[in-house]
C-alpha cells in the first residue's frame, strides 16, 4: 500500500492550518487606523427610537461591540472601563449586538469583541478586532488629544 501520498497530504494540511492559525493569532487585538470617514452619532447605537441614547465623551469614546457568548468580552470590558476611568473625558460604551444584525452589517463586525475608538466628533479613528491590549488602547486615546 502506498502511504507516501496520504502522508504528504496530511503534512501539507497540517502546515497550511498551522500557518493560517498563526496569521489569525497575529491579527487578533491589532489596532488599525480607520481610513474611512465614518462618523457615529449616539443615536446610531440605540436599539429603537424610544431607547436611551448613550452619551459620547467630550474627548473620546471607546465603543465595544459584544455578544452574549463572547469569551473575550468580559476581559475587554474591564480593560476599556479602566482606560476610560483613567482618562478624563473618555467614555466606554458596551453594545450587545447579539440581536442587532443592523449594527453588525453597518459596522462590518466579523468577530467580538470589536472595539472602535472615536474622537470627540464621533469619527472612527481606530478599530480593534478581538481582545484588546491596554497599551494599544491607551496609544489610541493619546492620539485623540
Amino acid at each position: 500500500m502506498d502511504w507516501i501520498a496520504p502522508a504528504a497530504f496530511i503534512a501539507a494540511l497540517l502546515g497550511a492550518s498551522t500557518a493560517a492559525g498563526l496569521v489569525w493569532r497575529q491579527r487578533q487585538g491589532r489596532a488599525v487606523a480607520s481610513r474611512s470617514a465614518v462618523v457615529l452619532r449616539p443615536s446610531d447605537l440605540t436599539a429603537d427610537a424610544d431607547g436611551p441614547v448613550p452619551d459620547f465623551g467630550p474627548r473620546g469614546t471607546l465603543v465595544q461591540f459584544s455578544t452574549e457568548f463572547c469569551s473575550s468580552c468580559p476581559a475587554t470590558r474591564r480593560v476599556l472601563g479602566s482606560v476610560a476611568a483613567a482618562n478624563a473625558g473618555v467614555v466606554h460604551l458596551d453594545i450587545d449586538v447579539t440581536h442587532r444584525a443592523d449594527l453588525v452589517r453597518r459596522f462590518s463586525i466579523l468577530q467580538t469583541p470589536t472595539t472602535l475608538i472615536l474622537d470627540r466628533d464621533g469619527a472612527v479613528r481606530v478599530r480593534i478586532g478581538g481582545a484588546v491590549r491596554r497599551p494599544l488602547v491607551e496609544a489610541g486615546i493619546q492620539e485623540l488629544s
